[in-house]
């Protein structure tokens, strides 16, 4: 059934109402303060691979398909660098994925679509068409001509947003467009999207957005060490085009500007917030929206990157933030407008830089490690366990772009180099 914009956010006002959770974590956080144990067992021990590319619990299995290098369905050879996706429902019980590809301005490998926003630039979106047995039906270029797609997120009324994690600029030797832009792909193109920047979202190094299905808003990350963490009011919700306001995140009772990262926030401790409009959100000259932001007294976050909504609540990662640098987890409420620290790494044993991140259907997190060395998918239980989840046996590239499957049961997720998506199911209710 295909929803209208209008039709979908009344659907969602009415039954998000009463659905404010308690946090999954908040036993981590009496754990975490007594100073006891985190590490839980989730499914059981990670069991070898003998093809050497993914170590899971017994009892899972995996696919692989649409690798780098591989010839796709509209004649072109697929991209590398596999990073954020969504899942959509598609017709004949099929599952539609999105995926982006962080290629840079010189990037080998490319997007090679008919309608490349800028003809210089190598990075984009693929979209895959899954059939109900898990086995790749279809693949095809759906954006080309854009620069480091990082992360991005699905919206409820079933499209992409795409993001740019990149502010070139226009140059003799490079670029003929500028960069740092958000763009939308729905998930029903059957080919190449034309290209059009949503410029009023803000021309900064994006990561990753979520939107809130009872408002339309959309709340943004910025991948940079002095990051902030940012919401977009459309004009019209669920029309992005049409525009709307930029504003940053501030936290009531703390310094202007605070680093979150290092000023001892306490897990579970909510904060009061407010918000501050970005006075020139496509700064042409620079990389400025944040240090407007900033300058209005608004919270600096260590490289904001994946973000998920759930259960009326907003989870993001800070792949470097806390003391040791490991990576912190956030919470943003929007209907009592707190913000809380969720998880913050003590040891890159327990979680070494969270990156991507999604909100299982039976209520744990999944995050995706971006560290140095093993990197892991990581579970965190609504007991508030840390769990090893996957293993990527292969090779020390980061896990990215975790989504579930529209019935919960598949857990699509890539590894970034060589580039490898994987379909993942097994006894999901067992924990």
């Amino acid at each position: 059934m295909k929803l209208s914009r209008r039709k979908f956010f009344t659907l969602a006002g009415a039954s998000a109402a009463g659905t404010l959770l308690a946090s999954p974590l908040e036993a981590l956080y009496a754990r975490q303060a007594n100073g006891q144990p985190i590490f839980g067992t989730g499914y059981g021990a990670l069991v070898p691979d003998p093809n050497g590319l993914l170590d899971l619990p017994q009892g899972f299995q995996y696919r692989t398909f649409s690798r780098t290098g591989e010839l796709m369905s509209d004649g072109t050879l697929v991209p590398g660098n596999h990073d954020g996706m969504a899942a959509f429902p598609g017709p004949r019980n099929t599952v539609i994925l999105v995926r982006n590809h962080e290629l840079s301005l010189t990037s080998s490998s490319r997007t090679q679509g008919p309608r490349p926003y800028d003809i210089n630039a190598a990075g984009g979106t693929t979209t895959l068409v899954v059939g109900p047995n898990r086995q790749l039906i279809k693949d095809f270029v759906s954006l080309s001509g854009t620069i480091r797609n990082c992360a991005g997120g699905p919206t409820p009324w079933g499209s992409w947003i795409s993001c740019e994690e990149d502010v070139t600029r226009p140059s003799p030797t490079g670029a003929i467009q500028y960069h740092g832009y958000n763009f939308e792909v729905p998930a029903s193109a059957t080919s190449a999207v034309k290209p059009e920047p949503l410029v009023a979202m803000g021309r900064f190094n994006h990561e990753a957005i979520a939107v809130d299905p009872r408002t339309g808003i959309v709340y943004e990350t910025e991948d940079r060490g002095d990051s902030l963490f940012y919401r977009f009011i459309p004009k019209v919700p669920g029309n992005l085009k049409a525009g709307g306001t930029l504003q940053a995140l501030k936290i009531v009772g703390q310094p202007p500007g605070i680093n979150t990262s290092n000023s001892g926030f306490i897990p579970g401790q909510k904060w009061g917030v407010e918000w501050v409009t970005i006075p020139n959100p496509n700064p042409l000259d620079g990389d400025t929206v944040r240090l407007q932001g900033r300058d209005l007294g608004a919270a600096t976050f260590a490289r904001g990157e994946g973000i998920w909504y759930g259960n009326g609540e907003f989870y993001f990662c800070c792949t470097s933030g806390g003391a040791a640098q490991a990576g912190q987890v956030w919470r943003y409420i929007p209907a009592r407008e707190t913000i809380e620290l969720f998880v913050e790494s003590q040891s890159r044993d327990v979680l070494d830089m969270p990156d991507n991140i999604t909100v299982a259907p039976f209520g744990d997190l999944i995050l995706c490690e971006d560290g140095d060395g093993d990197n892991f998918l990581r579970g965190v239980t609504p007991k508030g366990e840390i769990y090893n989840f996957a293993r990527n046996a292969l090779n020390d590239s980061e896990f990215a772009g975790a989504c579930f499957s529209p019935d919960g049961r598949t857990l699509f997720v890539n590894i970034q180099t060589p580039g490898i998506t994987f379909a993942i199911w097994g006894p999901w209710t067992r924990a």
